[in-house]
């Protein structure tokens, strides 16, 4: 249960957007992949679940080369975008129950997986509800639990707590220890960096279309020779370390 980037390039006219990114996340982990705008960071998670083609190298998620295999590789993979894309004239539960659907989940099947999100993630007072009239943290659980309901091996998260109150992100948060917990390969995006440090395992920051820094927050750290990870991630996206 990995998710592997092997020296992906992408360049868009004369912008070279992707330049030979490297990395790998692993099962059982929280990987972040952190990376201001502009740095290629959006470019090479949609390479990753194959809406963009690469121009070279190679995404493998459980060894499935994506662009060779998109829908085997994809069926693997949960994506929770930073635009959520729910149907709001649709409940929590139509919501959960058509992305099944599109997954290949029918019957008991299906409305058991529709269930148990339901429950995990606290929306059983909403789920009979169009989602029109939702605030910002039970969109995000639908779309989490939309997300998850083919119980995929690797979990694809961008910015899961962005715009959400105290309590919805420490429900999120919750989550997302616990999909580790199961032994689940987590690839996750966030701009909080207190975020970061609390949840990952690794680190990747991804500047300028390069991978310029990789290991665990100490690791980042050393490697800009600062002292906290927000500095550090600054001066690493910036380029103002020793090389």
């Amino acid at each position: 249960m990995t998710i592997e980037f092997d020296d992906v390039r992408k360049s868009f006219g004369t912008v070279r957007a992707v330049r030979g990114v490297s990395f790998r996340a692993a099962d059982g982990k929280v990987t972040g992949l952190l990376g201001p705008n502009g740095a290629g960071k959006t470019t090479s998670l949609r390479i990753m679940t194959g809406l963009l083609r690469a121009d070279g190298g190679t995404v493998r998620i459980d060894g499935i080369d994506v662009m060779a295999r998109p829908a085997e590789a994809r069926a693997r993979m949960g994506v929770l975008p930073d635009a959520r894309g729910l149907y709001p004239r649709l409940t929590a539960r139509e919501n959960i129950a058509y992305y099944g659907r599109l997954r290949g989940m029918t019957g008991t099947g299906l409305a058991r997986a529709v269930d148990a999100w339901i429950e995990r993630l606290g929306l059983e007072e909403v789920a009979d509800r169009r989602v029109a009239g939702f605030s910002q943290g039970e969109r995000a659980k639908v779309a989490l639990a939309r997300a998850l309901v083919h119980d995929p091996s690797n979990v694809v998260l961008d910015e899961p707590t962005n715009g959400l109150d105290v309590m919805s992100t420490r429900a999120v948060r919750d989550l997302i220890r616990g999909l580790r917990a199961e032994g689940r390969c987590v690839l996750f995006s966030s701009h909080i960096m207190q975020e970061v440090s609390a949840l990952c395992d690794e680190i990747v920051v991804i500047a300028g279309g390069r991978v310029v820094a990789e290991g665990d927050a100490a690791a980042i750290m050393d490697a800009a020779g600062c002292s906290d990870l927000e500095e550090a991630f600054v001066a690493l996206a910036e380029g103002d370390v020793a090389q």
